[in-house]
């Protein structure tokens, strides 16, 4: 019995996770209009949650975006390995031809954000600024 309900406190505290993922995807994405996509990633490249911003066409395959997911993960991991001699990462920043991608740290987990193509560093260190803000003000 007492198995069981600590099996169903940990379902409940997974739920309430994944509700405030998904809440923090959706206001997120509400910070820019030049903000494609928002997903919170954890350590092992899993989608936590994400949000597509309406009308946006996804640049990835699933299984394209599973195994981008992972990639950012891995890295993010390796770069922890350097944190006592450079401190911790704050954020990395990628420049496709077709969509630039921010990685934000949070936490155990990361923001993956892509970015339309034509957004201008000014409203790309905006972007950073917003989300580094509400982000550091909920932990």
């Amino acid at each position: 019995m007492i198995s069981g309900i600590q099996s169903m406190s940990r379902s409940e505290s997974s739920t309430e996770q994944t509700i405030k993922c998904r809440e923090e995807c959706r206001s997120t994405i509400e910070l820019s209009p030049k903000i494609r996509y928002v997903g919170i990633i954890n350590r092992f490249g899993r989608t936590l949650a994400g949000q597509l911003r309406k009308g946006v066409v996804p640049l990835f395959k699933p299984e394209e975006a599973r195994n981008e997911f992972f990639i950012e993960a891995t890295r993010s991991q390796l770069r922890k390995n350097f944190e006592t001699s450079i401190g911790k990462t704050c954020y990395t920043f990628t420049e496709n031809e077709k969509v630039k991608i921010l990685t934000i740290s949070k936490e155990d987990n990361f923001y993956y954000v892509t970015i339309d193509n034509d957004a201008s560093s000014e409203e790309i260190s905006k972007i950073i600024e917003l989300i580094r803000s509400s982000t550091y003000n909920k932990n």
